[in-house]
């Protein structure tokens, strides 16, 4: 996958997390899991894209890393979102849930992929 499929992908993800939140509650706990899904799910797309202009492997991973915890926040809120059973229309979480899953395991094969390359030039 190119960089720019991904960069549109995680867009596309933060654009969904936006609508999921807004089906949320307007309640205490509602606005407190949109305020936190929302930052998490949008932090993944924008430092996302902060990591296709890194300046060096060391600071992509460095970027990616922040990446990997935003998308596993994302992937927590998404569970507590679920767990809570606080959605009344019984919306189906497994395509977003399936789609955040995705995308943090292509994060963490990159960050691994580029410590690899890293570990190999060290030892040659």
């Amino acid at each position: 996958m190119k960089g720019d499929d991904l960069k549109q992908r995680t867009k596309k993800f933060a654009l969904s997390i936006i609508k999921l939140a807004e089906q949320l509650p307007h309640n205490r706990v509602g606005w407190t899991f949109t305020d936190q899904i929302i930052r998490s799910a949008t932090s993944v797309a924008a430092n996302y894209r902060a990591a296709c202009r890194a300046k060096s492997d060391k600071d992509f991973i460095s970027k990616m890393e922040t990446v990997i915890e935003e998308a596993d926040e994302t992937l927590f809120w998404l569970e507590m979102i679920d767990e809570s059973n606080i959605l009344t229309d019984k919306t189906d979480l497994s395509p977003i849930t399936k789609e955040s899953n995705e995308l943090l395991s292509i994060f963490v094969a990159s960050v691994k992929t580029v410590k690899s390359r890293l570990d190999a030039a060290k030892h040659s």
